[in-house]
């Protein structure tokens, strides 16, 4: 029993690998191909924004279709719009069709994401979920080190255009390995909730995910923010592509470095503990990137910020889980889901504007800002669960 627990996660974190390859490639793709189509800071903040639209109106609604029917059949429809999306740039290069693909993209990854954090939620006792996540966000950081390193790297040697193909056949090897293994996913987790009406107010009201929630947006929003402005602050102070890629991915790394570290950890030191100190590690890193150009310098900001975020994950939806009525875990994803798509929707929009106005300094300020009150919210939360 204990070795198919193990086959199952091994294969969910591959599955994790491909499909989040694709999305978070896009990203960096997606915007520097805007930039060479002479796109505005607020055009590319609109992209980025359509990313996050849809999964912020949908994400619950994809939730509560998880807990009824599984996994299986969600995945395999959200890949294959997945690959789809990341397709369409390459049959119609143009900004016009970049649109269509950011809305396609961040919806279909969206299902994935939930997906497969209610497989991982479901396997094992509630002791036993810190560590399944931790080996979980480890897939996203291997990922988030290939996306942006491979997307560069392909940029500079063959276009944009074919580095959107490229990126398509990640999520196209991750349905292959989904139909092998679709016997291991279940068809549904958990037994159902009570009758009665399901209200979102009613998660909102419960002390304990009202402040995961609160907690998964901030850290949310500084992941999200280094992902979107990266790409730009580079690009203004004239790296290449590859280089720009190179110093994502040492975020990246670092988040992969954390979390190897964190199965060992999850058991030993709350959970509050290491969200408190994650948002003040990322709150620091933030403060310091508008005063740096060197690429070494960049590469150990993005380091440092990439521990500050990546240690944070596993622990959050560890304390997601643990406090989900029974039967509701899908929809609790959904909820994190829809508030972490909202900022990403609104974000994008203010900062590029304000990015406009400002320049990049006050965006990276803010974003400082907001984290270092949100460690003093962890604080105070971590002192409340001793």
């Amino acid at each position: 029993m204990a070795g198919r627990k193990r086959m199952k996660l091994a294969a969910i974190v591959l599955l994790t690998v491909l499909a989040h390859t694709g999305f978070v490639g896009s990203r960096m793709l997606v915007s520097l191909f805007a930039i060479h189509r002479h796109a505005s800071l607020f055009t590319i903040g609109l992209l980025m924004a359509l990313y996050a639209l849809l999964p912020m109106l949908l994400a619950v609604s994809a939730g509560r279709l998880i807990d009824r029917v599984g996994t299986l059949r969600p995945l395999a429809w959200s890949g294959l719009l997945l690959v789809a999306g990341l397709s369409l740039p390459y049959a119609w290069p143009s900004l016009a069709v970049l649109f269509v693909a950011a809305t396609l993209i961040g919806t279909s990854f969206m299902v994935v994401h939930v997906s497969l954090n209610h497989a991982v939620g479901s396997m094992g006792t509630p002791a036993d979920r810190a560590v399944n996540f931790s080996w979980f966000s480890l897939a996203f950081s291997v990922s988030g080190f290939c996306g942006p390193l491979l997307t560069g790297l392909s940029i500079d040697a063959a276009g944009h255009r074919p580095t959107f193909l490229l990126l398509a056949a990640f999520p196209a090897a991750g349905l292959m390995l989904l139909y092998f293994y679709r016997h291991a996913m279940p068809h549904r987790l958990g037994p159902r909730s009570e009758g009665g009406e399901r209200r979102i107010i009613d998660l909102l009201r419960e002390p304990r995910l009202r402040g995961a929630f609160v907690a998964s947006g901030l850290l949310a929003m500084g992941w999200d923010l280094y992902t979107f402005v990266m790409p730009i602050f580079g690009s203004s102070i004239g790296l290449s592509a590859t280089t720009i890629g190179i110093v994502m991915g040492s975020f990246a790394a670092a988040t992969f470095a954390v979390r190897l570290v964190m199965p060992m950890m999850a058991r030993r030191v709350r959970e509050w503990t290491v969200v408190t100190a994650a948002m003040a590690i990322a709150g620091c890193a933030y403060s310091l990137f508008p005063l740096v150009s060197q690429v070494p310098l960049l590469m150990a900001l993005s380091f440092l910020l990439g521990i500050g975020l990546g240690c944070a994950q596993p622990m959050i939806m560890a304390l997601l889980y643990s406090a989900s009525p029974p039967g509701r875990q899908g929809e609790v994803v959904g909820v994190r889901t829809t508030l972490l798509n909202a900022s990403h929707t609104l974000l994008p929009l203010a900062f590029g504007a304000l990015a406009a106005l400002g320049g990049m300094g006050p965006v990276f300020w803010f974003m400082s800002a907001f984290l270092i009150s949100g460690a003093v919210f962890a604080r105070r939360r971590d002192r409340h669960a001793r």
